[in-house]
Order: C-alpha cells, then structure tokens, then sequence
C-alpha cells in the first residue's frame, strides 16, 4: 500500500501486536510504550492528538513534521524501539510468551508484520470522531466504565487531568 504523505492532514495509525495476542495486558509494558511515544514525538517532532495502548493493538492520532518525518519513519521510530525492548527484557527473563512470538522463519516479532492501518484525515470533524473513537476503545471493551478512568489514553488530558498524563497537543494543525 503506497502512503500519501500530505501536511495538510492528520493521520489515523493503529499498530497490532502479532497475531493479536495481548502483549499489553503488563502496566509496565503499557507504560514503556507511553515512554516511547513520548521519546519518538520529541525526536521527530509529529503533535500528538490522541492515543490509546489496548491490550492488543495501539491507536494513535498525529500530525506528522512533514516532510523531514514522514509517517514510515514515525511508525519505524516507535514500534521497532519499542519492540526491541521489550523482546529484550522477555529474552533476560526467559518468558514462555517468546514462544508464541516466533515466526515461521524463525524471527521474534512484536508488532504484526505490515505498517499496520493508516489512513489520513480530512477535516476537523473527522478528527473530533477519531478522538472519540480512540478513546472509547476501553469502555466498548469493559476494561473502564469512563474513558478517563484509562491510564493509557489521551481521554485523561482531554478530560483535564494532568498529572501523570503524556501532554497532547493542540487539535489544530500545527503552524496554523
């Protein structure tokens, strides 16, 4: 699939664990995301609209620094750091999950192989239902009763709450 890489645009990301299993039902290993995340949007410079670590998948809404950034590179900055962390410290601690995390050739693989779902996004109100979306993922799931009961979601910032929340910035885009 062929990215169209447009400043004008926000852009949709989900990123799967392999074969769906719940790689992120660890805090500790939600919280290491959050930090990458962190880390990737200070090295790159994308704005952070939305995001949410599910116990299986990532969702995250941003505005690339196009064009030094482009979104292969974001999606590479995040997932493969991250990855090579975690299957790092499952290796220390010789976790049985290594097992269900090898492929067919003999590879450890965190995420699904592919660049995961992509999508741009049009306007403002697209956006507002992607925020949305995005964090209401843990109430469809029955994990919260509130989105901002959700530690690992942008709904705590939007619903005011800073302290121990990864900042979002603005909603429009950036320069504007």
């Amino acid at each position: 699939m062929k990215r169209i890489e447009q400043e004008n645009h926000a852009r949709y990301l989900t990123f799967s664990t392999y074969h769906q299993l719940p790689l992120f039902n660890n805090d500790l290993i939600k919280d290491a995301f959050i930090n990458q995340l962190q880390s990737s949007r200070e090295k790159l410079g994308f704005h952070l609209l939305a995001y949410v670590v599910m116990p299986e998948h990532v969702h995250l809404l941003i505005w690339p620094n196009l064009p030094e950034h482009p979104i292969s590179k974001v999606s590479w900055q995040i997932k493969r750091n991250f990855a090579k962390q975690v299957i790092q410290r499952w290796r220390e601690l010789d976790a049985d999950i290594l097992k269900e995390l090898k492929t067919p050739e003999g590879q450890t693989r965190f995420w699904q192989r592919g660049g995961g779902y992509d999508r741009n996004i049009h306007s403002q109100d697209e956006i507002n239902e992607k925020i949305n979306y995005i964090h209401m993922n843990p109430v469809r799931r029955g994990l919260v009763k509130r989105p901002e009961d959700w530690a690992w979601s942008s709904a705590k910032w939007y619903a005011g709450i800073r302290d121990g929340t990864l900042p979002i910035d603005d909603i429009r885009k950036p320069g504007c």
